[in-house]
């Protein structure tokens, strides 16, 4: 459960006495088309033509040799009808196109004395009792293979199947962006030349790959949940994609606690997105959501996840277990007072020494703020401003500042919550904390 700033009221319609709007320019906006479905899109693409030609690297080429078609065509002919298999088709083509080239080429050795093995395409793989049949799936496990340091691992997989650009990721990460870009270039680069399979791994090496697998499902929902940057607080697409992963993952590793941990927090944290945004797309905090909105069939289906996470446990909760357990207090509280805060502050203090981290203990610090009143979280939250993966994290001065307001201490908040407003990437979320800012101590 990540922190969110305060929302405010709306601002004022503008006047409609004024002059009219240009008319709109249709190759932009087809541009601007192309780029939203190519975002959404490009994780099945990759995926898909990375069975094909069994390297990452050349599939993610391929993706955008893909979209710089439909830049070109799309303007001129319109948008088809399902612009994702236009995507995946185009695609596809250039990959037999390229098998063939290689074929080609193999043969012309061959036929002038030179010892070259031919290259055809993948034959169809055996379909085995534990076998899954999801490309996107496999994309993580590959990309999440050991030969691989964690860093870029999640980089990779959050390139490839979350549609994030490097800048995204290193704002995420808190990392320069040309970090990020040698990552992702290295680690591509590596998964070629060791030569990794392109699938699901059984046995020893599926539970070798599980945490690293875990994680960036859980990040891909996150950025989907709450983006990093943009002018669009929620990227449902995401989300969507990390439940249905981590849904399938449960269904081939049913004795993982923690598979059913995460599932389950994803369910609960997905039953609350109708309410999440009001209608102009504007951010709805956790106690101004209408739960009349939130999923209940969703909310059944984290409760179930999270009843098999601890039939299967073998000993203490696993942190995405705690994170469901937490997420489950929400779920079940009708109205936002019933919410059990001393129960989520005691699951937060267990998380944090199970898993702890900076992002733990300021989430651990609302709780505790809900629970015990803000005097006994300030301390809490103070103690992470020196910490330096935090500095540029919006989130802590956002709740520093509304700790700081409800102490009554209002010009101490307004900075906060102008600095946060300094901080984040997502025009949303901006302007929602300069409104906070700005309506404090009023």
């Amino acid at each position: 459960m990540t922190p969110q700033p305060t929302t405010g009221p709306r601002d004022p319609a503008p006047d409609m006495d004024t002059a009219p709007a240009p008319a709109p320019d249709t190759d932009t906006d087809t541009a601007r088309t192309v780029e939203t479905v190519f975002r959404m899109e490009s994780p099945r693409v990759i995926a898909g033509v990375t069975r094909v030609v069994r390297d990452v690297g050349i599939a993610e080429e391929l993706a955008q040799d893909a979209l710089v078609a439909a830049l070109e065509q799309w303007p001129r002919d319109g948008v088809p009808d399902n612009p994702g298999a236009w995507l995946m088709a185009t695609a596809r083509n250039r990959a037999v196109d390229l098998i063939r080239r290689r074929e080609t080429y193999a043969r012309k050795l061959a036929e002038i004395g030179r010892d070259q093995p031919m290259v055809t395409a993948p034959p169809k793989e055996p379909a085995g009792p534990d076998d899954i049949d999801d490309d996107l799936l496999r994309l993580v496990f590959t990309a999440c293979h050991p030969v691989l340091s964690a860093e870029a691992r999640t980089a990779l997989t959050l390139r490839l199947l979350g549609g994030l650009t490097t800048a995204e990721i290193a704002r995420a990460f808190l990392v320069p962006e040309a970090t990020v870009a040698q990552r992702i270039v290295r680690a591509k680069r590596t998964l070629a030349t060791r030569n990794v399979a392109f699938e699901v791994p059984y046995g020893p090496d599926r539970e070798a790959r599980l945490g690293s697998v875990l994680d960036v499902i859980y990040l891909i929902f996150n950025e989907g949940y709450a983006a990093t940057a943009g002018d669009d607080w929620l990227r449902p697409a995401l989300c969507e994609d990390a439940l249905r992963l981590a849904r399938v993952l449960s269904g081939l590793m049913p004795k993982e606690p923690e598979v059913h941990g995460l599932t389950a927090l994803l369910e609960f944290q997905s039953s609350r997105a109708a309410a999440r945004t009001g209608p102009d797309g504007e951010p709805v905090l956790l106690e101004d959501q209408d739960r009349a909105r939130w999923n209940r069939m969703l909310i059944a289906r984290g409760v179930t996840a999270l009843t098999r996470a601890d039939a299967v446990a073998a000993g203490a909760p696993g942190p995405y277990v705690l994170q469901a357990a937490i997420a489950a207090c929400h779920a079940h509280a009708y109205r936002y007072e019933e919410t059990d805060w001393p129960r989520i502050a005691t699951l937060y203090a267990l998380l944090a020494a199970r898993a702890p981290s900076p992002v733990v203990e300021l989430n651990r610090a609302v709780a505790v703020s809900m629970a015990e009143g803000p005097a006994a979280a300030l301390p809490l939250a103070d103690a992470l401003t020196g910490v330096p993966a935090l500095r540029d994290y919006h989130l802590l001065p956002s709740v520093r500042g509304d700790l700081l307001a409800r102490l009554g201490r209002t010009e101490e908040a307004r900075a906060e919550f102008r600095r946060a407003a300094s901080l984040t990437r997502n025009a949303r979320e901006r302007e929602l904390l300069l409104r906070r800012a700005a309506q404090t101590g009023a």
